[in-house]
C-alpha cells in the first residue's frame, strides 16, 4: 500500500508517448436540467438530480413564462408532469433550444400503460414530449427514476444531433411507458457511459430505427445503412406492442424474425409476461417481466453477448467454450490458438467464426480501443491466417498503451501505483471531470485491467472522500495481484 504522504513515485519517461483518447459515447453532454412540475414529489426530486448528476445544473421553473430563458450551450433536459405539459409552450422552447429535449413525467394511469396514439387522443398533451416516462409513490418514485431520465434524454438529443459518432446502441421496443420506467435504472446501472438507449414504442418507430423504412418491403438489401441498424448491440422487445393502427399480438414476433434475417449479429432480450414462447425458440434471451431474478440473468447475458464485459468464445451450439476478461488474456488466448495441436486449429475455427460476426471488434470498441476496433473489422482483416494478424494487431496496441500515459494536473500516469498517488494527492476538484466523464475507468479498461474498471464505475459523487475511496480500490486490486 502506498502511504498518504509518499513522494511521487519516479519512472524513467518514454521516449515517444500517445495521447490518451477516452471512449465517447455521448459528446454532448445534458447540463441544464429544469423541473417544471405541480407535483411536489417531482419538484423534490431535484435534489437526487443535483446529488447523482454534480456536473448538471439542475433548477426548478415556477411557472410558464420561466421557461423562457432557459438556454444551454450543450443540452438542457426539460422535465414536465401532467399539469404542467399542458400549459408550457414547448415550441418556444425549441426554437430557443433545439437541443432541448422536453420529458414528460406521467402520474396518469392510461399515459403510463396506453401505447402512443391512444395516450394522445385521450390527452393530446402528450404529443409535446419527445419522451414520456412513468412516475408513481412505489417503484417509478421521482427520485428513484430521474438519473435514468436525465440519461435517456442526453442519449435521444446525441442520436439525432451527431449521427457522425459511431456509438452502440440499446434499441428497447416497448409501448408502455410504466414498463421502461421501472426497467431504465436497472440497465443504465449495467452498461454505463459505455453505450446509448433508444426507446421506440411501434413496431413502424423500431424497424424504421433501425433499417430507415417502417415496413419491410422498403428495405433495401443495404438499408440498414439508412437507419442505426449497425449500431445497436441489443434489441430488448415487447411481444405485445403497435403495428399499424392497434396493438398486434404478432408484432413482437414480426420484428424478432426481421432483426434475425437482415441483422443476425445482434443479440436480442424478448421480455414478456409470458413463461412459453414455443414461436421465438433460440430467438434470443426469455426475460420474464416482474422475475426477481431476472436482473441478475440480464446483467450475465448483457455482459457476455454486447462486449461490454468478458469475451465469450462459444461452439457451434452457442456453449461457452471459454471466457476473456481483458486484453492480456486475449493476447495469450491469441497465442494459443497459434499452436499446432488439433485443439489450437479448433480454437483459432472458433475465433474466425467470432471475427466474421463482428464480435471483436465490438468487444474492443466497448474498451475504449477504438483504432484497434476498425483494424479489426471483418472486411478489413480479411480470411487469411485470421489469429495471427489479430494477435499482430492486439500486441501493437498493447505497446501502444504502454506509452499513454493519463494526465491529472499535470502529473503523467503510466500505472497504478501512479495512479493510487495521484488520486491521494491531487485536489477533489481536480479529479472530479475524471469521474463524470468515466476517463479513468477507459484508461484502465485500454490497459488491460477491465476488472479494475467495472469496480470504479459504479461509483458516483463528490468531495474529498472520493480520491481516497477509488485509492483503496486500486491498491486492494494491485495487493491481489491484479496488476501484474
Amino acid at each position: 500500500m502506498i502511504p498518504s504522504d509518499e513522494p511521487w513515485p519516479a519512472r524513467r519517461p518514454f521516449r515517444r508517448q500517445f495521447p490518451f483518447v477516452r471512449r465517447l459515447i455521448n459528446p454532448i453532454k445534458i447540463t441544464e436540467v429544469v423541473l417544471f412540475a405541480a407535483d411536489e414529489a417531482v419538484r423534490r426530486a431535484a435534489g437526487t438530480a443535483r446529488a447523482e448528476m454534480p456536473w448538471a445544473r439542475v433548477s426548478i421553473a415556477s411557472s410558464p413564462s420561466a421557461l423562457a430563458d432557459i438556454r444551454s450551450s450543450h443540452g438542457t433536459a426539460l422535465l414536465l408532469d401532467d399539469a404542467a405539459m399542458n400549459v408550457a409552450e414547448i415550441e418556444a422552447v425549441r426554437r430557443r433550444d433545439p437541443r432541448a429535449v422536453v420529458v414528460l413525467l406521467s402520474a396518469h394511469p392510461l399515459v403510463q400503460c396506453s401505447p402512443p396514439s391512444v395516450a394522445r387522443t385521450q390527452f393530446p398533451y402528450t404529443a409535446k414530449a419527445d419522451l414520456v416516462f412513468a412516475v408513481d409513490r412505489a417503484e417509478c418514485a421521482p427520485e428513484r427514476v430521474i438519473t435514468a431520465v436525465v440519461r435517456a434524454a442526453e442519449d435521444y438529443v446525441n442520436i439525432r444531433a451527431r449521427p457522425d459518432v459511431r456509438r452502440f446502441i440499446f434499441l428497447i421496443v416497448d409501448d408502455e411507458p410504466r414498463w421502461f420506467s421501472r426497467f431504465l435504472p436497472a440497465l443504465y446501472a449495467i452498461i454505463g457511459q459505455r453505450a446509448d438507449v433508444e426507446l421506440a414504442r411501434t413496431y413502424e418507430a423500431a424497424v424504421g430505427f433501425l433499417f430507415g423504412a417502417e415496413q419491410e418491403p422498403a428495405i433495401c438489401e443495404a438499408g440498414q445503412a439508412r437507419g442505426y441498424g449497425d449500431d445497436v448491440v441489443c434489441l430488448i422487445t415487447d411481444i405485445y406492442f403497435p403495428k399499424g393502427d392497434s396493438v398486434d399480438a404478432d408484432a413482437g414476433l414480426d420484428l424478432v424474425r426481421l432483426v434475425r434475417r437482415r441483422l443476425a449479429r445482434i443479440p436480442i432480450i424478448i421480455a414478456s409476461k409470458a413463461r412459453q414462447l414455443p414461436d421465438l425458440e433460440g430467438a434470443g434471451l426469455v426475460l420474464p417481466k416482474g422475475d426477481p431474478g431476472s436482473l441478475e440473468l440480464l446483467k450475465r447475458y448483457i455482459r457476455d453477448v454486447t462486449g461490454i464485459g468478458d469475451f465469450v468464445i462459444q461452439d457451434e451450439r452457442g456453449a461457452e467454450l471459454c471466457r476473456v476478461r481483458n486484453t492480456r488474456e486475449m493476447y495469450r488466448l491469441f497465442g494459443e490458438a497459434e499452436g499446432g495441436t488439433a485443439g489450437a486449429r479448433a480454437l483459432g475455427a472458433r475465433i474466425s467464426a467470432h471475427l466474421r460476426a463482428d464480435r471483436f471488434s465490438t468487444w474492443f470498441h466497448m474498451h475504449g480501443l477504438r483504432d484497434l476496433a476498425e483494424r479489426v473489422r471483418p472486411e478489413r482483416l480479411g480470411v487469411d491466417r485470421v489469429v495471427t494478424r489479430l494477435r499482430r494487431e492486439l500486441r501493437r496496441e498493447m505497446l501502444r498503451m504502454e506509452r499513454t500515459p493519463l494526465i491529472i494536473d499535470g502529473l503523467r500516469i503510466f500505472d497504478l501505483s501512479q495512479l493510487a498517488a495521484a488520486l491521494r494527492t491531487i485536489s477533489p476538484e481536480k479529479i472530479q471531470p475524471f469521474y463524470d466523464a468515466d476517463s479513468i475507468s477507459s484508461w484502465l479498461d485500454q490497459r488491460g485491467y477491465s476488472e479494475l474498471a467495472d469496480q470504479l464505475r459504479p461509483i458516483h459523487g463528490k468531495g474529498a472522500e472520493l480520491g481516497p475511496a477509488v485509492a483503496d480500490l486500486v491498491e486492494r486490486y494491485v495487493e491481489c495481484g491484479g496488476g501484474s
